[in-house]
């Protein structure tokens, strides 16, 4: 998983050391032989910011010290200078790097990692044999580590952080996109950028070994000492780059069709759509390969199947003309891919394995109308290519429409990939209940390692015995709380909101998947599907207000969009260790039914006042309630002292409808919320056009003050109506972009 180490040059080693040996307060040992995994090295400590810091053990051979290899995953080559430089033997020294203090030990090689009043944080050993760095487990959850793998808690886990769909008991748990940043709920985390390896997590000292001693070194590590879970996420983002928004579209519903009949049954689904008045953006077909008749010629190649599209741009044409953005299938064919689209074409390498070379055979299809892509497959591609891959989908479309935010939905990826506002989806998983559950931590673990835009297959890839219609309705609730809203799976038709009622359930695609079944028959004429799923579609559509503006905070603060009860109740052991519910955005609780046949749902409510969303019913929180249930409802809970802005029921993002966005407060708290609106398709939000509306509430007064944020403006319309709520209060409002006061 690691490259090739490069060598600095005799510039930049000195002045590398030069400007350590100058910094203030920097520190340097006696010169005698360090040795790790058998080779002389140096070990550096870098400032990142006041709590982060930086430590590299880097090789020396043949007098050259060698530098860390990059992968693509570092916004930056390098931070400041040295504090530190350790050589030899030499005594034990204590520096200061921002708010923690760091006492280094040469034998046994250590790191003691303390609060300025001498607190221990952590303490990381080097093994001077082998390379293998061991560190206390603690005695709170370890999150993080990217999509897939042991859930939910680490602790307890050893995980060889395998890349792929092979990677980690697929069935239940999904693909694996392994990121080696590591969150210590008690105050720490660390992002280990080189070189790859295992954690084991089974006793009181973990360990991250190496693949081999061999590949050891160089050794590089980000630790990150807070005790505030904002400050560790913006930490992430600053060692690895914040996420860019994806058009607004994407956060809409998107439909995947698999075997399509032909270029009528293509055009019908999307009639129907539109004629029952269920909401959907995105229409998205799979590959001829996967699938015996797809929108191409075959896997990876850039014809159209002329049996279902004969006539592309038409089609396209007339899914635009309807409001639907379009979406294919795409795979990779090499093990390798290099550079960037503004690089040449090398006539001399393999076009396919270069980025400027592979885009252009995207070009002339994307010239037709496509609106974004799935990228699919690249399991055996290092990380280097797979981040090349995740920037080539969000590089190349700005080529030809460099205004334009692009849309790509990864099945690989690394840390880093939320720069390029990649999607990912948890692959090819089973329709069962145990899969259910365990995509709620995985979801959670995934939006803690900087992928903010993830969902998956709703109702599993491949349908089992226990595919039904209750099965597909709560996987769907859950879904219309993913970032990603997506239906797909074999025997598509079953994926359609309608699928349920009709008796078809599509091409029979179960092939020779063990345990892989169709529903009986008396599962498909189910008339209660339909309706609950428009439920949670014109859900999702009224609550894009909320979720945009979530998506903004994302971008700005590195604070994912499905996030873990952590990240706002750190002091709440009860809620830190909840891996079955998760808050959307900052003041949303989501509690998804994973049970059959489920009547009631167990689940915690973090301390303070919370409501129900359903009924408005208020409870007290720092316990755990059960909460009734039955088919069409996901319990939700809104927290006190919120505002949850709530717009009218669109059949896709860009419709405009004539009706006013409400507002609603939910007393007991002060509060405040930034709603964000931008064109949703363009950079202009760059360039200063986009609308901050700051609204705080303050629950003595039962005063709502509405106003333009700082370094915004009003967008068109520029008279806003507005519908204030609270319980069985409204009041109606025009907000104009000058400060407004309302009273409830």
């Amino acid at each position: 998983m690691t490259e090739a180490p490069m060598p600095l040059s005799r510039r930049q080693w000195l002045q590398a050391t030069s400007a350590a040996l100058l910094a203030p307060g920097s520190q340097r040992a006696g010169e005698s032989a360090l040795t790790v995994a058998g080779q002389d090295v140096e070990l550096r400590i870098v400032p990142v910011s006041p709590s982060t810091f930086r430590i590299s053990v880097l090789p020396i051979r043949d007098g050259q010290l060698i530098a860390v290899p990059l992968d693509g995953s570092l916004v930056e080559e390098s931070w400041a200078a040295p504090l530190a430089i350790l050589r030899g033997d030499g005594r034990a020294q204590t520096i200061q790097s921002g708010g923690v203090r760091v006492k280094i030990t040469p034998n046994p090689l250590a790191l003691t990692i303390a609060t300025a009043k001498g607190e221990t944080i952590q303490q990381l050993k080097i093994d001077r044999e082998t390379g293998v760095v061991s560190f206390a487990t603690g005695n709170a959850p370890l999150l993080g580590l990217g999509e897939g793998g042991p859930q939910f808690d680490r602790r307890g886990s050893t995980d060889r952080m395998r890349s792929g769909q092979g990677g980690y008991q697929l069935r239940t748990h999904g693909g694996r996109v392994p990121i080696p940043w590591l969150i210590g709920t008690e105050g720490w985390a660390m992002f280990i950028h080189q070189p790859f390896g295992t954690f084991d997590f089974t006793g009181p000292e973990s360990k991250f070994q190496p693949t081999a001693p061999a590949a050891a070194l160089p050794l590089d590590i980000f630790f990150v000492a807070s005790r505030e879970p904002a400050t560790i996420m913006a930490e992430y983002a600053r060692i690895t780059g914040r996420a860019e928004m994806p058009p607004l579209w994407s956060f809409g519903y998107q439909q995947s069709h698999r075997t399509l009949a032909g270029r009528e049954e293509i055009l019908e689904e999307a009639r129907i759509f539109r004629e029952k008045k269920l909401p959907c953006d995105a229409l998205i077909y799979l590959g001829t390969g996967f699938c015996p008749s797809g929108w191409n010629t075959n896997n990876g190649e850039f014809e159209f199947n002329k049996k279902v599209f004969p006539d592309p741009k038409p089609i396209f044409d007339q899914f635009h003309a309807g409001h639907f953005k379009v979406v294919p299938h795409v795979v990779i064919k090499t093990r390798s891919l290099h550079g960037t689209v503004h690089d040449p074409c090398d006539p001399g390498q393999p076009a396919e394995e270069q980025a400027s070379c592979y885009w252009k055979a995207h070009s002339e299809i994307f010239a037709l109308g496509v609106d974004g892509w799935w990228p699919d497959e690249g399991d055996p591609l290092n990380i280097a290519s797979r981040l090349a891959r995740n920037r080539m989908y969000w590089e190349g479309p700005q080529v030809d429409r460099p205004n334009q935010r692009p849309y790509a939905l990864h099945r690989n990826g690394y840390a880093g990939m939320q720069r390029y506002a990649s999607f990912l989806w948890s692959g090819d998983v089973y329709s069962t209940w145990e899969t259910l559950r365990t995509h709620i931590p995985v979801a959670i673990n995934t939006g803690l390692s900087g992928i903010p835009y993830w969902g998956t297959d709703i109702g599993g890839f491949v349908p089992t015995r226990e595919f039904t219609a209750e099965l597909y309705l709560r996987w769907f609730q859950f879904g219309a709380f993913c970032t990603l809203f997506r239906s797909h799976g074999r025997n598509w038709k079953l994926r359609l909101p309608w699928g349920w009622n009709t008796g078809d359930p599509g091409p029979i695609e179960i092939g020779n998947y063990n345990g892989a079944a169709i529903p009986g028959a008396d599962q498909l004429h189910n008339t209660q599907v339909e309706p609950i799923c428009r439920k949670y579609l014109e859900l999702r559509y009224r609550m894009l207000p909320y979720l945009y503006s979530a998506v903004r905070e994302c971008a700005v603060t590195g604070l994912p969009v499905m996030r873990a009860l952590w990240l706002h109740y750190p002091d709440d052991s009860a809620a830190v260790a909840r891996g079955d519910e998760y808050l959307w955005g900052r003041n949303v609780l989501v509690a998804p039914v994973v049970e059959q046949g489920a009547t009631s749902r167990q689940l915690y409510l973090p301390r303070g006042e919370w409501y129900d969303f359903w009924t408005g019913e208020r409870h007290e929180g720092g316990r755990e309630i059960s909460r009734q249930v039955d088919l069409e409802t996901t319990p939700l809970y809104v927290r006190a002292g919120s505002i949850l802005p709530l717009g009218p029921v669109k059949q896709y993002t860009a419709q405009k409808v004539d009706e006013p966005l409400t507002i609603s407060i939910y007393p007991g708290a002060d509060a405040s919320f930034l709603l964000y609106e931008d064109d949703g398709s363009s950079f202009n939000y760059r360039k200063g056009e986009w609308m901050g509306v700051q609204m705080n509430w303050n629950d003595t007064r039962r005063v709502l003050t509405i106003r333009l944020a700082k370094g915004s403006r009003l967008l068109p319309p520029l008279r806003r109506n507005v519908l204030v709520k609270m319980d069985n209060v409204t009041r109606p409002a025009v907000f104009s972009g000058h400060p407004l006061e309302i009273r409830l």
